[in-house]
């Protein structure tokens, strides 16, 4: 066995060792994620030297949280975020419309196992006002506010009826007029197509008609206040 060597020569056979992992000279590290001076961390969630957080979400010296970029959430209920004119308007074109169609309920009504016609021209007739209606709100008329809830979803929706429909049919198949129970409710389905689509022809007839003017003199009509 070889004597233990010291001295010089044992030094210069030691690699050399790079800063960072070992410590260079008393002991003490110059890096390595130990705190430099004081015993406190510069960052990382934890409070800086003056002891109040510098990030992390929580609140700055001047006691109010930091923005993160995010939206803030509405805490407005859903009650007042709905404009009163609007319900408004719906439910007086509701209370119109239901009128209007039992009135006419009243002055036409349909005897036992007869088509009814009176359930009939409503329906279609209602679906011919709502498609030309939508065609001046979307496309003719300025935005507007009242016009479509008023008229469109108010008047219009609780003018024409499903409920009665399908009670008048029932009575039809209960009277075992079969052959007009069928009528009835297909003949109800095209005419309501047919007048649909006649609505929004005549609508696009004078929407063509109210363009080639405007576009001639550079101006555009005046409405009132239903319609803005």
């Amino acid at each position: 066995m070889r004597a233990d060597e010291s001295g010089p020569e044992r030094e210069s056979r030691e690699p050399t060792y790079i800063s960072g992992a070992e410590p260079e000279s008393g002991g003490e590290p110059e890096s390595g994620g130990e705190p430099e001076s004081g015993g406190e961390p510069e960052s990382g969630g934890e409070s800086a030297p003056g002891g109040e957080p510098e990030s992390g979400g929580e609140p700055a010296p001047g006691g109010e949280p930091e923005p993160r970029g995010e939206p803030a959430p509405s805490h407005e209920p859903f009650r007042s975020r709905l404009r009163k004119g609007v319900l408004a308007a719906v439910a007086l074109g509701g209370v119109l419309g239901g009128s209007a169609r039992y009135v006419l309920g009243l002055t036409f009504p349909t005897p036992r196992g007869t088509f009814p016609v009176t359930t009939f021209a409503v329906n279609v007739s209602g679906a011919f006002l709502l498609a030309l209606l939508l065609v001046y709100v979307l496309e003719i008329w300025p935005p507007t506010r009242y016009v479509r809830p008023f008229a469109a979803i108010g008047f219009l929706g609780s003018f024409t009826t499903f409920s009665t429909w399908m009670v008048d049919t029932d009575r039809l198949l209960g009277h075992g007029h079969y052959a007009v129970a069928a009528f009835n409710v297909f003949g109800s389905l095209f005419a309501g197509l047919a007048a649909t689509g006649l609505g929004l022809a005549i609508g696009r007839m004078a929407l063509a008609r109210r363009v080639r003017p405007a576009a001639r003199h550079g101006r555009a009509r005046r409405y009132g206040w239903w319609v803005r």
